[in-house]
């Protein structure tokens, strides 16, 4: 059966950004400002990813506990995003409350009078490739079908599925299991009682007294099966949630995806419930007003690249010569516990076991360059939580601030190899260090 499908050609931009999430605009933004003529490719109608369509209430701390890491325009984009905010205090860099419509407002505006152009609602469908370089991608909107060229490619998708439908060497989960970190879909709740939240039992299981315990105890909230309860006021009478966990979801499977997107809105549903039970002084007349968009997925493909970052480096917080960025959060890794018994004893011990596996006040490692580069791939950079490392480092950098910064670099890159015959490996990564350091980024 021949398939009468008219595919169109672009040519007309220099870098090609795909993924509009925290990575993705900084990189579109930092390549036009590079000089690169520059697009920005997003399957959704807003930019932001996780913060915006996927309703993360609260950034990971920007500091290192003593001073701010993650600058440059990730630090532009924390600091737009919370003017105005009154549940952000001056100096407060660290777990700090998400106003997710002006955080989009500011992803906009970043992009925009960088000089980069937006799409939205379009998703790559397909990459062609010619030798070691893609030649184009296929992007599917409401135009159709269209295949664009440019010199150089950034996949900031967060599955890495540029970089797979490429050839890239790839791995997933867990090397001997295949097993993913669990996920979360994040929702938001009204008509909250401030004082009674502020005042009372802290959500967080870290709290012996949260109510999470006491809800798993009843027995009566099946699809509640873990203690993951964190939750943040995000505007006036408004707690944002970032909380409950579904298990066995592999958000490169379409059919995967939406159960759990099912699955994640009942299970807000019986958070919610729970909490007007169990803490009614806050929750009694509370709304649950909307779930996200976006799966809160912590984990799918790694792409392997000229460098794979170790758990050795992060302890022994290595830097490298051509580091471009440093990460010090730590390892957050959302695994599963299959056995009941074995779970309900780690969820009731978690409040006095609680010890968070990362680096001291003031540490923090580096990322080299060559984590963001796929081997054998010539123009294609990777940015954001699919970077080039080991699975424990992949729950340290898999966050928003972090990926903030490996996109403003991969930009900047993007724009040296725009003039280097689009390859990516072979830039003067000194010039790369020199532009971003005198646009504010910090590393070693």
């Amino acid at each position: 059966m021949k398939l009468n499908i008219d595919i169109k050609e672009d040519s007309s931009f220099d870098v090609i950004v795909i993924g509009g999430g925290p990575s993705g605009c900084t990189a579109a933004a930092a390549s036009a400002r590079g000089g690169a003529k520059t697009l920005l490719l997003e399957g959704t109608g807003q930019l932001g990813g996780m913060g915006t369509s996927g309703l993360v209430p609260a950034w990971c701390p920007f500091t290192d506990g003593k001073q701010v890491i993650y600058r440059g325009l990730a630090l532009k984009v924390f600091e737009e995003a919370s003017k105005g905010n009154i549940y952000v205090k001056p100096g407060r860099y660290d777990w700090a409350p998400i106003d997710q419509e002006r955080l989009k407002r500011t992803y906009d505006n970043l992009v925009l009078s960088s000089g980069a152009k937006i799409l939205f609602h379009s998703s790559v469908c397909g990459v062609n490739k010619d030798g070691d370089s893609i030649s184009s991608i296929l992007i599917a909107n409401k135009r159709g079908v269209t295949a664009y060229k440019a010199k150089v490619y950034i996949d900031c998708s967060g599955d890495g599925d540029v970089a797979a439908w490429a050839g890239a060497e790839v791995q997933k989960g867990d090397p001997k299991t295949g097993e993913l970190m669990l996920s979360t879909l994040c929702f938001i709740m009204s008509n909250v009682d401030e004082g009674a939240f502020a005042n009372g039992p802290g959500l967080f299981a870290g709290d012996k007294n949260s109510p999470i315990y006491p809800i798993l105890k009843s027995g009566r909230f099946p699809l509640i099966k873990g203690i993951h309860l964190c939750a943040n006021l995000v505007g006036p009478g408004t707690v944002g949630f970032n909380a409950g966990h579904i298990w066995d979801i592999d958000n490169t499977n379409p059919e995967s995806v939406s159960g759990a997107m099912v699955e994640g809105r009942l299970l807000a549903e019986e958070i919610s419930r729970a909490l007007m039970e169990f803490h009614p002084k806050a929750f009694a007349n509370a709304h649950l007003t909307v779930t996200a968009n976006l799966l809160g997925a912590r984990e799918s493909r790694r792409v392997i690249g000229d460098y794979v970052m170790t758990p050795q480096d992060y302890w022994a917080r290595r830097s490298f010569p051509d580091e471009i960025a440093r990460n010090c959060y730590f390892m957050d890794s959302h695994t599963a516990v299959r056995d009941d018994a074995e779970r309900e004893k780690a969820n009731m011990n978690f409040a006095e076991e609680f010890k968070p596996d990362g680096l001291k006040p003031g540490e923090s490692h580096g990322i080299p360059y060559r984590s963001l580069t796929p081997k054998g791939l010539k123009n294609l950079l990777v940015a954001g939580r699919s970077i080039s490392c080991e699975r424990p480092v992949q729950s340290s950098i898999r966050v928003m601030p972090v990926c903030l910064v490996t996109g403003e670099a991969a930009g900047a890159a993007a724009a040296l190899a725009s003039n280097n015959h689009g390859d990516v490996h072979t830039i003067d990564v000194d010039t790369l260090r020199k532009n971003l350091k005198a646009a504010g980024a910090y590393f070693e």
